[in-house]
């Protein structure tokens, strides 16, 4: 699109589009830079998911990207769905066997000097039979014997079949990138010399020439090895994109709905917000939504990493792609089609497959000029070897070799394979790498600084401890049972919306405690609640008091050493403390906190042996801070508390003059120090503001997690800079010797696939 927008066209939407037809780096650059030519447009192209990332302003449609793909001689089409990238049809198999069962017989012909005699006694009194068939029917036409033996005749033939026919998608894309050269232009180029070539000194062939200068089995081998590279390369990156194709996979197409003349199926498109959905036994949940009836355990694995089924109850939130393990619930739709968990999960994958990595920009850089200097090169080495006294078929192999060699299709693959396979391998461990960037800040890390609550604590208040005294005064009136107590507890709790009531209330009611008749009920903010209760055993109704201690003590009598060393405790902890009180005398001490991450202390201890510095840097008070810091294993002179989000940024600015910083948290007074560190991290069951600043999400929530994207990360860093290794040491040792005459076109084709193949293969170690 060659218009400007205007103002009111800066709203942009992402879009993403298949494509057929890219070989090499040098084709994402062609495609890139055709699509980033209509205005307001970024595109970033993916060779190894075949796919292109794009943020359009909305004024510019889908078929203009497309039109802009298929102008720089590639196919495009709409992503419907991100299965789509993995499941696509590809014929690539079908010619390759095709061309493998012309290839063969070729080679074997012409390498094998007794099938020509052979095949010339067999195919020229065909010729015999022909004329004589002619001459019976009075025909003027007759067919001479070639000068040149029929069997090589046969093999060009069957090379014409091989270079022209079946290899005709690669030298259509050379011929739409004329202006663009890719590795399609060096084969095809390639190739195409060799057969040309040949056919020349075939047609042009005295008997006196002695040998022929036949080389047709070069040109159909070239082609054969580079459709068997590719056919390869392509089945290894279905492999490397397994993990995330299982994820695509997930997305129900059906779902059974309540209506009011009965339950009907429906087309997942179909399903609205507020709709109520049935979800049996052994099904995956078709969209995020709230329990309304029944009880069942979900397996959300594919959201958290975790395998262990969590229990299911009425209120609770499920997600689109988990499995119903057990029992009949009904789920009320909250989110649907692109707003649920697992689209939002697979959004951010696709944008980090498609943004590129510094390593992977720097060879494209290369790949861009790559091309055309070994067109050059290869010209020169002709030129070279003929102006040498050497004979113009030598020339012509020598020049083609090098062509053949010096594909960049390992350069082009080197990146984008392994970091699709380590998005695959952290979607499957409950991690989201937002970004390729960030799997190359995760080396050299030095100081990891956690937020506390929601980080290594869970970020929700439970009931941690609790202590009753059945009869205070040790009097056969004031006796109460255990029962009861509790009972008393839930029925006022229960009426009650602080987060301590919640807690307590849940924890009581999981127990299967029973409540009781209440009236009067009165809440105070900032001192309990009230209410006359009364039991299922007694004619009358008790006073019931539950609230902080100081309330309490001020409306009872003295506290028991026991409640009151049980108060002491569960201040030092730095928990929250409510006091049950029936009557004027205090019968219980319920202790509600934070609950620390069951594997927090053993992340924090692997984070030790690997030589990183731990740090809490918290908003709640010092002894809180302490606390639960020393209980992971946190250095006392490594908690900072009462930490403003500011604090928490100069904190992080002061330890990056040191050293490199990881930043973990979830809350929006993290958002910001998030953004500053040197890699970052945000709990997935966080703020969207902190998920938005980090680098990686841990959609599971242990800090384990944390322990694995750093190894993930490490690991692709290695394999990606082994990758590019090799491929600038191929590149580099096999043109010289390409250029010495060395090396023969087929070796080169062959050595050329495999280099690929290796790139591919060695990615797939990150697994």
């Amino acid at each position: 699109m060659a218009e400007s927008l205007g103002k009111s066209d800066l709203k942009t939407r992402q879009v993403n589009l298949s494509l057929i037809g890219m070989t090499c780096s040098s084709c994402v650059s062609t495609i890139e830079k055709s699509l980033n030519k209509i205005t307001g447009v970024q595109a970033a192209v993916n060779l190894a998911m075949e796919s292109a990332h794009i943020i359009a302003p909305l004024k510019v449609s889908e078929k203009d990207l497309i039109a802009a793909v298929e102008s720089a001689g590639y196919k495009a089409s709409a992503f419907k769905g991100e299965r789509e990238s993995f499941e696509k049809s590809n014929r690539l198999g079908i010619r390759l066997l095709l061309t493998f069962a012309l290839t063969l017989p070729i080679l074997s012909i012409s390498m094998i000097e007794s099938w020509h005699q052979y095949l010339d006694k067999l195919l020229l009194p065909i010729i015999d039979s022909t004329n004589q068939f002619f001459a019976e029917r009075n025909y003027n036409l007759t067919f001479n014997y070639p000068i040149a033996p029929i069997s090589i005749w046969l093999v060009v033939a069957m090379s014409v079949l091989v270079v022209i026919v079946l290899a005709w998608p690669i030298h259509r894309a050379a011929i739409k990138n004329l202006l663009n050269p890719t590795m399609d232009t060096l084969v095809s180029l390639g190739s195409l010399i060799a057969l040309g070539w040949s056919i020349y000194s075939l047609a042009t062939y005295e008997a006196k020439d002695g040998m022929l200068n036949v080389y047709t089995e070069v040109s159909a081998s070239v082609i054969f090895f580079v459709m068997l590279g590719r056919y390869l390369e392509h089945r290894a990156k279905r492999k490397a994109g397994s993990a995330l194709a299982e994820l695509f996979k997930l997305s129900a197409s059906e779902v059974e709905v309540q209506a009011a003349g009965g339950n009907i199926t429906i087309p997942i498109d179909q399903l609205q917000v507020g709709d109520v959905f049935v979800v049996k036994p052994g099904d995956r949940i078709a969209t995020d939504g709230q329990v309304i009836s029944g009880y069942t355990s979900i397996n959300n694995a594919f959201l958290t990493g975790e395998v262990t089924p969590i229990e299911i109850n009425v209120n609770d939130l499920v997600y689109a792609g988990s499995i119903n393990n057990n029992g009949n619930i009904l789920v009320k739709a909250t989110r649907i089609g692109s707003d649920t968990e697992l689209a939002r999960i697979t959004r951010m994958i696709l944008a980090a497959q498609s943004e590129k990595a510094p390593a992977q920009q720097l060879a494209d850089k290369i790949s861009r000029v790559f091309v055309p200097v070994v067109l050059l090169l290869s010209i020169a080495t002709f030129t070279a070897w003929y102006l040498t006294q050497a004979d113009l078929a030598k020339s012509i192999t020598t020049a083609v070799a090098v062509l053949v060699i010096a594909c960049p299709c390992a350069l082009g693959l080197a990146t984008p394979i392994a970091l699709l396979v380590a998005s695959g391998k952290a979607a499957k461990s409950g991690i989201v790498i937002r970004s390729p960037r960030s799997i190359e800040k995760a080396v050299g890390i030095t100081d990891a600084v956690f937020d506390k609550t929601g980080t290594i604590t869970t970020g929700q208040m439970v009931l941690l401890e609790m202590t009753l005294i059945n009869n205070p005064l040790t009097s056969s009136s004031t006796a109460i049972s255990t029962s009861e107590l509790l009972s008393y507890a839930l029925s006022i709790e229960s009426m009650d919306s602080h987060p301590i009531a919640v807690a307590l209330a849940a924890a009581l009611q999981k127990q299967g405690v029973t409540k009781f008749e209440v009236s009067d009920f009165e809440h105070s903010t900032g001192v309990g609640v009230a209410a006359r209760v009364k039991s299922k055993s007694s004619a009358t109704s008790k006073a019931v008091l539950i609230g902080s201690p100081l309330s309490i003590a001020r409306a009872t009598t003295e506290f028991s050493p026991k409640l009151t060393d049980a108060i002491n405790s569960a201040t030092q902890r730095a928990n929250s403390v409510a006091v049950l009180a029936i009557d004027g005398l205090a019968y219980g001490v319920f202790e509600i906190g934070d609950q620390i991450k069951p594997e927090s202390k053993l992340a924090i201890e692997r984070l030790h042996k690997a030589g990183i510095n731990t740090w809490l840097v918290t908003g709640d008070s010092e002894s809180a801070g302490i606390s639960m810091g020393a209980s992971v294993g946190i250095p006392i002179d490594h908690i900072f508390a009462t930490a403003t989000p500011e604090d928490k940024l100069i904190f992080v600015e002061n330890l990056q003059q040191k050293g490199k910083v990881l930043m973990i948290g979830d809350g929006i007074n993290d958002a910001a120090a998030i953004a500053k560190s040197d890699l970052s991290m945000a709990m997935g069951s966080g703020t969207d503001t902190a998920i938005a600043a980090a680098d990686i999400t841990l959609i599971r929530p242990s800090l384990i997690a944390v322990l694995d994207a750093l190894a993930i990360s490490q690991k692709s860093v290695r394999i990606i800079r082994s990758n590019l290794g090799w491929a600038f040491f191929y590149n580099v040792a096999f043109i010289p010797v390409a250029a010495s005459g060395n090396l023969s076109p087929m070796y080169a084709a062959g050595a050329m696939s495999l280099s690929s193949l290796f790139v591919v293969l060695n990615s797939l170690r990150i697994r």
